[in-house]
C-alpha cells in the first residue's frame, strides 16, 4: 500500500487511509531518515484513533504510553538512542509487542532480530517537492 503525505495540512487525510489498511495489525515499524516525519506521522495517527494526550517522541523515555478516548492501549517507541539490543532486553521488550495493543516504532533497524515476524514495516521518504510517500508493507 503507498499513501502519500502532501503537507501538513493533508496529513491527517493519509494518517486516516494507513488506519483504514491496519487490519488486525498491532506492531508498525517506522522506517526513514532523520526528519522524514515518523513521529509526526505516528502523532496524527493517534490523534485519529482518539489519543488526547500529548504525543511527542520517546526519544529518552525509549516508551510513551498513551491511551485512545475508547481506552486502548498504544505505546510509542523511538529506538534511536539504543546501542546494544540488550537495551531492548532490559526493559521488557516482549510484554509491549506481544501484548495485542498498538506498537508504533521509531528506528526499529536497532533492533530488528527481536522485532514480531507479522510486523508491518512502513517507509517514509521525503520526495523532492517536500511530501512524503508512505509505503505500508502489510
Amino acid at each position: 500500500m503507498n499513501l502519500k503525505i502532501e503537507s501538513l495540512d493533508k496529513i491527517d487525510e493519509t494518517a486516516k487511509e494507513f488506519i483504514k489498511g491496519m487490519g488486525d495489525n498491532t506492531v508498525f515499524a517506522f522506517h526513514g531518515e532523520m526528519g522524514a516525519g515518523k513521529t509526526t506521522f505516528i502523532k496524527a495517527i493517534c490523534e485519529n484513533l482518539g489519543v488526547s494526550d500529548t504525543i511527542n517522541s520517546p526519544t529518552f523515555a525509549i516508551v510513551n504510553e498513551y491511551r485512545s478516548d475508547s481506552a486502548e492501549l498504544i505505546y510509542h517507541f523511538d529506538f534511536y538512542r539504543i546501542n546494544k539490543i540488550e537495551e531492548a532486553y532490559d526493559f521488557g521488550y516482549e510484554d509491549y509487542f506481544f501484548s495485542g495493543s498498538l506498537c508504533f516504532i521509531e528506528w526499529p533497524e536497532k533492533i530488528e532480530s527481536i522485532l514480531p515476524h507479522d510486523t508491518v514495516n512502513v517507509t517514509i521518504t521525503v520526495l523532492e517537492d517536500g511530501s512524503r510517500d508512505v509505503a505500508v508493507d502489510f
